[in-house]
């Protein structure tokens, strides 16, 4: 319905509408799923006074934290791999800057945000533990906007208005943080002088933008870009003066590091309302993520310009191109479906043994190591009906089928889906869901925070699609004082998961990544509890986890069950704003959480007891299993006050 609203000689305040009210959560067979208001993580505390869409979605429960201020996620026991980034509905691999300490998500082209944690509609797939859905804003069709902003690391600026009035209309968002400048003071004030003198820095950039245009009240197009990427570098140059047989002579030597990733996502998009019952989405999307690491030395004598130079190079990233199409059908107010179709190259070059080496001087060596392609190809189809079996029962069955072909492979997988939902009264429901999920992407880590020497890789013939398993049962409420209460239990089995072999890494040039890597299984399971308050001028929420993670390997661990790294017992967090009036408003946060599980030794003893006639490897440590030992507890309180 369109009307326009008559002029009038008197002024109001500004009327929000929203289109979800108290019982929304409570009414819709949607359960595990958070929808994450975007002014909640602009007015809580956060480190640098960086806002950061990971770092607000780490308090929700179910969510565990990685290292201390890094925006990694780890849900439901799920891995860092098991979680689909979706930026306007293309996935994104690497979504961490400055080593995962903030997001690639810049609060400012941010207009929703919803993470699924379980009950996955049939329209999600490719992952096993959790959906971030992130979508950008459009712009404002009416006049221009903009905001400038300088912080303690970074500078952001936005724009957003109408090209064509009513019609078309643009949002761009860009950010830069200045870690390179700021720490030249630093670095210049360790040269040793004209003979000696070193430069290097860190920086990372972002950039978004969104044109969308309207051809009728049926018809849109939006065309939404991002670009973002990281660089670490140093430079070292100096001299040495020797003596020769012609002579004195300088020798100039120089000496380079530099390490960048970054992602590059494409996504054009046009909605068509066919009917007043149907309704269409056809996206074209494009993703690629990249990482490389160089190092260049040089020896050049000056008077003679004869020059040495080595070079060396390592590269992994995927790229990926797709097309989709989506419909929704009405059939009436209380039945609808969600149906469509959708297809996926994949160009992986893994790089793990992938090394440049150009030494010398004319005429020297270029070889290439490992340099290994890999083409994949992903054909999915999805169904989905909402149905409202009685009044009080209501219920989300679907299907997925995933057809994944690389290396003259192919898996096909069947994925079905349901959710129930029954209101026990006006202000009770309870609701119940099964999802099964596949993956066919695996992510290779070492770390404890996200490097980009993690490497995304696909399965093979011999690695084949992790799958999940999960249920979920939970009641949501109404309590007295605008709060809102839902409980969720949930157990989840996760097989084909893999991990490196003891003392395995990214490096080396052996015979390829499936050769440092063993397969096994996991399962999670336990509890959730949430209280949040929506409305008035005291907002937030305070949930509970309550959780156990395991793995399984046959060849790690003396094939024993293990905790996961990050299995927690407990984890609370308490999340609160409140607006004393249109210039004040002050947040709070405050988490807890059991310590996370680490791998120690229990004894050493000298080698010669081994080996009586070697004594190369000095003290051996003996480890009695993985992750034997429980970090202490861990609690931070922070607080934070806004003046506008």
């Amino acid at each position: 319905i369109n009307f326009s609203l008559t002029m009038s000689s008197s002024e109001i305040d500004a009327v929000t509408v929203t289109a979800t009210g108290r019982r929304a959560k409570i009414e819709s067979t949607q359960m595990s799923m958070i929808d994450i208001p975007v002014e909640k993580f602009l007015k809580l505390p956060v480190i640098f006074g960086e806002a950061d869409v990971l770092k607000v979605i780490q308090l929700l429960p179910g969510v565990q934290s990685g290292t201390e201020g890094s925006t990694g996620i780890y849900v439901r026991g799920g891995g860092p791999d098991q979680n689909l980034f979706l930026l306007d509905g293309v996935p994104v691999y690497n979504a961490n800057h400055l080593f995962g300490f903030m997001s690639v998500f810049n609060p400012d082209a941010v207009k929703s945000v919803q993470l699924y944690k379980g009950g996955f509609p049939a329209r999600y797939g490719e992952r096993l533990s959790s959906v971030v859905d992130i979508r950008m804003k459009e712009g404002n069709e009416k006049e221009f906007h903009g905001n400038f902003a300088i912080g303690l690391i970074s500078s952001k600026l936005s724009l957003e208005g109408p090209i064509i009035k009513d019609r078309t209309s643009f949002v761009i968002s860009a950010r830069r943080t200045y870690y390179d400048i700021l720490a030249q003071p630093f670095i210049m004030k360790f040269n040793q002088g004209q003979n000696d003198k070193t430069t290097g820095g860190y920086y990372f950039y972002d950039l978004n933008a969104k044109i969308n245009h309207k051809f009728s009240e049926k018809s849109r197009l939006y065309l939404s870009a991002y670009l973002g990427r990281d660089r670490a570098y140093t430079k070292n140059t100096y001299r040495s003066d020797y003596q020769s047989e012609d002579g004195e002579r300088t020798m100039e030597f120089k000496e380079s590091y530099g390490l960048g990733w970054g992602n590059m996502i494409t996504a054009l998009r046009w909605n068509y309302l066919i009917t007043n019952k149907l309704f269409s989405n056809t996206t074209l999307t494009y993703s690629k993520y990249d990482f490389d690491v160089t190092i260049e030395s040089s020896v050049e004598e000056l008077t003679t310009r004869a020059k040495a130079v080595d070079y060396f190079k390592y590269f992994s990233g995927i790229e990926d191109v797709g097309a989709k199409i989506d419909f929704d059908y009405f059939l009436s107010t209380r039945h609808s479906v969600k149906f469509g179709t959708g297809f996926t190259f994949h160009h992986f070059s893994p790089g793990v043994t992938a090394i440049r080496y150009s030494p010398g001087q004319t005429g020297g060596l270029d070889t290439v190591i490992g340099d290994m392609k890999v083409r994949a190809n992903e054909f999915i189809m999805y169904a989905e009906d909402n149905i409202d079996l009685t009044p009080r029962l209501k219920m989300n069955a679907g299907v997925r089928l995933s057809l994944f072909n690389v290396q003259d492979t192919s898996y096909f997988v069947f994925q079905p889906r349901l959710s129930l939902r029954y209101m026990a009264t006006d202000d009770l429901s309870f609701k119940l869901s099964y999802s099964k999920m596949a993956q066919f992407v695996h992510l290779l880590t070492t770390s404890a925070i996200s490097l980009p020497t993690d490497l995304w890789l696909p399965v093979t013939h011999r690695y084949e699609p992790p799958v999940s398993h999960q249920v979920a049962i939970g009641s949501g409420f109404l309590i007295p004082g605008d709060l809102e209460v839902t409980v969720e239990a949930f157990y989840k089995t996760m097989d084909n998961l893999i991990e490196y072999k003891e003392g395995a890494s990214f490096g080396g040039t052996g015979s390829g990544w499936e050769s440092k890597v063993e397969k096994g299984r996991g399962w999670a399971y336990g509890a959730e509890f949430m209280v949040e308050k929506s409305y008035g001028k005291l907002t937030g929420w305070i949930g509970y986890t309550l959780s156990w993670t395991e793995r399984k390997f046959e060849n790690l661990n003396y094939g024993k069950t293990f905790p996961a790294k990050y299995d927690r017992r407990h984890d609370i967090s308490l999340v609160l704003t409140h607006k004393f009036s249109e210039r004040v408003d002050v947040g709070l946060v405050w988490v807890y959480g059991t310590g996370n599980a680490a791998t120690l030794g229990a004894s050493e003893y000298p080698s010669e007891n081994l080996f009586p006639r070697d004594t190369r490897y000095g003290m051996i440590t003996d480890y009695p299993g993985r992750n034997n030992y429980r970090l202490p507890s861990y609690n931070r309180l922070d607080l934070g006050v806004n003046l506008h």
